[in-house]
């Protein structure tokens, strides 16, 4: 159907669409038209996917000179395919109902692994293996010994190369299989196809990291128009993820890896000088001249910049002393000589990149100047000596990245000297950590290099933490309600055991027997009223192994297994997806199975499991990160000085945003129901409850947070009833399915900008009590006594509210917006735990 959206036309390839739907899209019309970057959250199961695709396709196709690219960043290969057979069922739809074909090339990117059809090389399993054959089959040094019998090449990169190059992909979707079926057929590489057709493809959904992380940024993305869209979807945990591409972690397996690297670069640079010293000559002169391959390849500030190397570093030439490679592999032995002296220390070392280099300079004479060469310098001496396969040299690679980060980057970093693992400090297990404490620094390239930029998920609230941790300001920040026929989500926070014991994954606590045999007791009485699958989610897996084994001697899992069949998940991918298949074999076969698994893993983070596969999800006490990491307080320690967020904030945000994401997994959709759990007495606290999802906190009403484990039970017995009863599509019309007439009539319209409206009054409001709390901190305790009496009204009104009257689209208050600040931004809020 073709819908109006603040006078944009829509088509939207179903007949009805949900409420929030649509407020989405006036949302994202709303940052487009602005041109800037906005933080959305959407409930889970809302069709968030297609609504993105239509709405930014409709732009595109009405604007054609506002937005030539959608760059769709998702996570895993199975969501990135998710989102491919989202686009190609939408241009199905729109050609079946308008009679025309949208003439649009979209496409998925992903790596050699998943796209390779050599008869040998694809048969590897190993991403890294795969990615050093491929360069020994396509480097262009092999390729020109091309006539030796001998010498073995990929037919497959030699035709794209021969002919492809000249031959663009035809119009059309393309998912991986579809990109291996076109290289099969023409005998081309689908991996360099792709590559190539990423410049000329209006959507193109890659992984984050083609973005987020410098290194492959720089050989993917620099050539992305600025008038492009970036979608980050499922992007709570956005700010983990640039922070991993910019830290470097050394360990005594490195050091060994990089001397014999340095060896074999020693050895054969005296082998060339002796057959071609000439090749070596030529580099020389290279680097003498500067980057200036490189700088031109980055087309001044209309690429992606690389926060390894910056721009300003381009100008410039090699030292003189890494020009020659003799030289720079003398710098390369000095600068191990002094990582391993390091690595020596008997005390943990934390000290920032200054002190480290002026340290450096001091014990072995290394400046600074090469040092942030090192990286780029070795990338054009491998070239050079036509290394057959550099994932060999990745420890080198590592130490030389380690090298050109902490010289580069005076702030935002910390280096943490580890004599011992800091969870098992009586085994000697030296390392090196260069931590990045600052997310934006690998995001900000993205936000200054395109126009518009999205974050979006299902679980982002409280959404104001993400513009700080990643330093930019939205155009447009909201949090978006479900709008639901019949109440198909449960959540209920079980604080007590049935003999009134607390229940807390404490870590004072969580060892203790009566806490664990309630726990015990909680999920056999679940799995005996609730049907067919019953996910369980850990804080750790150290915890889900201690409970388990505490279980097994009380006899628990025996009267579980004698109610559903039982899987865990385990570190092991392997043995996980092995017990997720079994699972859901359990499942379907109507025997039902409790899955044990782990906040923070494979299956909180990419799996599904709608309707039959997840009736319940039961949370195991608050998933905190483990807050002895000295990794973790160095960023603790740099968040609150350079953007003013405490610890505690951070921490809740953490651990709050991570159950979210495991008890979400429980909701696929508007016909789909599920119980959430949150078994922990803490849940119940109003700085934990606050920084919920507000789809989830407009549902846990004050009458379900501090339940025992029978009156939990008494509720979650009457909720299944009461989702038993025959439900209908014609129950959810006019409520949460709407048509193309009912959305477009005037009394839709009047709710829908009231309930903007409300939103915006209600966000203003609690900026105020906010800035009113924080002014309160710096001022007399009577004012900060006032003004906690006048937050914690506004708090009460808001759940007596929530509790008296259903939760409903039209009508409910935006709560979460009183709810925002309130006691998390308290000076007196009590450390988690």
């Amino acid at each position: 159907m073709k819908i109006d959206v603040d006078g944009l036309s829509v088509f939207f390839p179903y007949d009805y669409i949900y409420p929030e739907q649509y407020a989405y899209m006036l949302q994202l019309k709303q940052c487009l038209d602005a041109k800037g970057h906005g933080v959305l959250e959407m409930p889970s199961g809302t069709g968030k996917t297609v609504t993105l695709l239509s709405l930014i396709l409709a732009y595109q196709k009405a604007n054609p000179a506002m937005i030539s690219k959608l760059l769709y960043c998702s996570r895993t290969l199975p969501e990135i395919e998710k989102v491919v057979e989202e686009l190609r069922r939408l241009l199905e739809h729109y050609k079946q109902d308008t009679g025309e074909d949208m003439d649009l090339l979209g496409l998925c990117l992903t790596s050699r692994k998943n796209l390779c059809i050599h008869p040998q090389v694809s048969l590897e399993r190993d991403g890294r293996v795969v990615d050093g054959r491929c360069f020994s089959l396509t480097a262009s040094y092999r390729r020109a010994q091309a006539t030796d019998p001998d010498t073995q090449c990929c037919s497959f990169f030699e035709n794209f190369d021969s002919q492809g190059r000249d031959i663009p992909l035809p119009t059309g979707i393309y998912s991986v299989d579809d990109l291996k079926e076109y290289g099969r057929e023409r005998q081309l590489c689908p991996y360099f196809v792709a590559r190539q057709a990423v410049l000329h493809a209006k959507v193109v959904v890659y992984s984050y990291h083609y973005l987020l992380d410098p290194k492959i940024a720089e050989v993917v993305s620099k050539e992305m128009s600025r008038n492009a869209v970036v979608i980050f979807d499922e992007a709570h945990n956005i700010d983990n993820v640039c922070i991993e591409s910019m830290s470097v972690r050394l360990t005594k397996r490195t050091i060994e890896g990089s001397m014999e690297n340095i060896d074999n670069l020693d050895q054969t640079i005296k082998e060339l000088k002796e057959q071609d010293a000439e090749k070596l000559r030529t580099e020389y002169e290279q680097l003498l001249e500067g980057l200036r391959q490189a700088k031109e390849a980055r087309e001044a500030d209309l690429i992606l910049a690389n926060p390894v190397l910056p721009d300003e570093v381009l100008e410039e030439a090699v030292p003189g002393n890494i020009r020659l490679a003799e030289h720079f592999v003398s710098f390369l032995r000095r600068l191990l000589e002094y990582v391993k002296m390091r690595l020596r220390a008997q005390h943990m070392v934390q000290e920032s990149p200054a002190a480290f280099l002026k340290d450096i300079l001091q014990k072995v004479c290394l400046e600074r100047k090469p040092l942030r060469f090192a990286a780029e310098r070795l990338r054009s001496l491998l070239r050079t000596l036509e290394v057959p396969d550099p994932t060999n040299f990745s420890p080198l690679v590592r130490l030389c990245h380690f090298a050109s980060l902490v010289s580069t980057y005076t702030k935002g970093f910390t280096i943490i000297v580890e004599p011992y693992d800091e969870r098992s400090p009586g085994v000697p297990n030296p390392v090196i950590n260069l931590s990045c404490m600052d997310a934006s620094l690998s995001i900000k390239p993205v936000f200054n290099r395109f126009q518009s930029v999205i974050i979006t998920s299902g679980t982002l609230s409280p959404v104001e933490m993400y513009p700080k941790i990643l330093d930019f300001r939205p155009v447009v920040s909201a949090s978006l309600s479900i709008t639901l026929a019949r109440p198909s989500i449960c959540p209920l926070i079980v604080s007590k055991g049935s003999d009134q014991v607390a229940l807390s994954s404490r870590f004072e606590t969580r060892e203790e027997v009566s806490v664990v045999r309630n726990y015990g007791a909680l999920l056999v009485e679940l799995a005996s009223c609730v049907p067919d699958g019953l996910v369980c989610f850990f804080t750790s897996y150290v915890y889900l192994e201690s409970v388990v084994a505490a279980w097994y001697e009380q006899g628990v899992l025996d009267q579980l297994q004698r109610r559903k069949l039982l899987f865990l998940e385990t570190p092991d991918a392997a043995e996980t997806a092995l017990a997720l298949a079994n699972y859901v074999k359990a499942c379907e076969n109507g025997r039902g199975a409790v899955l044990l698994s782990v906040a923070r893993g494979k299956v909180s983070e990419g799996v599904d499991f709608d309707h039959h596969l997840g009736r319940a999800v039961l949370m195991f006490g608050i998933p905190f990160v483990y807050t002895q990491s000295r990794i973790l307080r160095a960023r603790l320690e740099f968040l609150r000085d350079q953007f003013q967020i405490r610890e505690n904030d951070f921490l809740t945000f953490d651990a709050m945003r991570h159950a979210a994401q495991c008890v979400g997994r429980a909701l696929r959709g508007k016909t789909d129901y599920g119980i959430m759990i949150f078994a922990d007495k803490r849940f119940s606290r109003w700085d934990k409850r606050s920084k919920l999802p507000r789809w989830i906190q407009e549902h846990l009403q004050d009458s379900l947070c501090n339940l025992s484990t029978e009156e939990a039970l008494q509720v979650v017995k009457r909720f299944l009833r009461q989702m038993a009863q025959p439900f209908t599509r014609e129950d959810q019309l006019g409520v949460s399915l709407l048509t193309a007439e009912q959305l477009q009539s005037d009394e839709t319209r009047r709710k829908l900008e009231s309930r903007t409206a409300r939103y915006i009054r209600r966000r203003e409001k609690s900026d105020r009590i906010q800035n009113v709390e924080v002014g309160a901190a710096g001022t007399s305790g009577a004012t900060l006594f006032e003004t906690s009496k006048i937050v914690k009204k506004t708090h009460a009104d808001g759940a007596k509210a929530a509790s008296t009257s259903p939760p409903d689209f039209w009508a409910s208050e935006d709560v979460e917006c009183i709810r925002l600040s309130g006691e998390q931004t308290h000076p007196h809020t009590r450390n988690p735990g």
